[in-house]
């Protein structure tokens, strides 16, 4: 007769968060597998981002491999939610949860692939405009306003998407990263449509740069500048900082 496996609360797997030469446990579903010997898991820390102790059912759907790596680890007992964790992964209605399961790529991914549009777009904004002052090429300035009113357009569909991510993944939690995220990219919008509708109603803006004309400038280097620190922000949440460098 098999024997029966212990039965761990996430209380009880707090205790084996793979630190200070603790056995690392992660549940996943109603099972819970020992990861201490995997490499992969030193220090009870895998890649920087998830932790032992803890139930990552959730976040599998986020890594590049299926469920089948946890057959290479012994399973050392069964995980129990509790009531409150229950209701916790129910904050999302029935008809969207059956939509992700048959189609699980609009759980985690639309923002991170729109997102990359506005970012590439805004950052090259003011190196056209650079090139334009460098060569006096038209081109390059024509290149520059296209890029504006593409990023501007991209960030509706971005922010949008960056909403539903925050809701689905996180339960809309009011997390620091998140919420700079939030002011910056409708700072970055709204600068973006400025320089945009600026450039549409005085074409020449940039053939002479003088007086108040200076800041339609200073308004496309501030695309990049912000839309960088929003990148910063999202490699946060997607790849955290050791401690140490936090601090």
């Amino acid at each position: 007769m098999a024997e029966e496996l212990p039965v761990f609360t996430a209380e009880d797997l707090k205790a084996y968060d793979g630190k200070e030469g603790r056995s690392a446990y992660i549940a996943y579903k109603d099972a819970v597998y020992d990861v201490t010997e995997s490499k992969m898991w030193k220090n009870g820390a895998h890649m920087k981002r998830h932790s032992a102790g803890q139930d990552l059912t959730n976040e599998l759907s986020d890594a590049p491999h299926a469920e089948e790596v946890f057959e290479r680890f012994p399973k050392v007992g069964v995980f129990r939610r509790e009531e409150a964790e229950a209701e916790e992964e129910s904050h999302i209605p029935a008809f969207l949860e059956r939509f992700f399961a048959r189609h699980p790529f609009f759980e985690r991914h639309p923002h991170p692939l729109t997102v990359h549009f506005p970012v590439a777009f805004f950052v090259a904004v003011p190196i056209f405009s650079i090139l334009f002052l460098l060569t006096d090429l038209r081109a390059f300035e024509l290149t520059a306003f296209y890029l504006t009113g593409a990023g501007a357009l991209m960030s509706l569909v971005a922010i949008p998407t960056g909403f539903l991510t925050w809701w689905v993944n996180y339960m809309s939690r009011p997390m620091k990263p998140v919420l700079i995220k939030i002011v910056l990219s409708i700072v970055l919008f709204v600068v973006g449509v400025i320089a945009f509708v600026w450039r549409l109603a005085e074409p020449d803006v940039m053939l002479n740069l003088t007086g108040i004309n200076v800041v339609y400038l200073i308004l496309h280097i501030a695309l990049a500048g912000i839309v960088t620190v929003i990148g910063w922000y999202g490699g946060i949440l997607t790849m955290p900082l050791p401690e140490k460098e936090k601090k």
